[in-house]
């Protein structure tokens, strides 16, 4: 009888061999020697790779507030820094990688040019749920910000710089690279939070 983390062990090591290698590189015999299992218990839990790719993005939803939106935000109480210290995230992920760390959904999303319905959807609910923590923050700094302000727009606006800034940090091997985006951004939602406040109208 299997032990029953046998399933999470697989899951684990195809996020690894995903992020390391892209997932056409990987085989499904990669998986099974990493992971230290045979093909029996592979297809015990999942019809195939792509049954386990889509096993591999729940993982990824399912962890973004334990793994990654609260370590960040933990001591942060401002909305609008809690955002920057999620970047500042990124930022240590790239330093403690030598530049060569990739954002795994961004990563994934570009790799599989034309992904079944179901995989897209797995990415789509990835994104989804971290411009939804930034949207949160957005609405948690309320007046601050102006009441014009789509703030789903800018939630995405927030992903792309974040998304385009590890692209060219890995690019250029500089954290430089990702700095300039975030700076840019920065200067970007200090003007915003300095616009005057028009009084809603009675």
């Amino acid at each position: 009888m299997e032990p029953p983390d046998t399933r999470l062990r697989i899951i684990l090591t195809a996020m690894q061999l995903f992020w390391e290698k892209g997932y056409g590189s990987t085989s499904v015999a990669d998986i099974l020697k990493a992971a230290g299992v045979n093909s029996g218990s592979l297809y015990h839990y999942f019809d195939g790779k792509q049954a386990l790719l889509l096993a591999v993005l729940e993982t990824y939803h399912a962890g973004i507030g334990p793994m990654l939106l609260e370590p960040a935000w933990a001591g942060v109480d401002d909305p609008v820094e809690r955002i920057f210290s999620l970047l500042a995230r990124y930022r240590k992920s790239i330093v403690d990688t030598d530049c060569t760390y990739g954002c795994p959904i961004g990563s994934l999303a570009l790799e599989i040019h034309e992904p079944d319905p179901p995989v897209r959807q797995k990415l789509i609910d990835n994104f989804s749920a971290w411009t939804a923590a930034i949207e949160r923050c957005l609405a948690e700094a309320g007046t601050r910000l102006p009441a014009e302000l789509d703030r789903g727009d800018l939630a995405r606006f927030v992903l792309s710089t974040m998304e385009g800034g590890v692209m060219q940090a890995r690019t250029y091997r500089d954290v430089g690279a990702f700095d300039a985006c975030v700076r840019q951004l920065r200067q970007y939602f200090d003007g915003l939070l300095a616009r005057p406040q028009v009084p809603a109208a009675h």
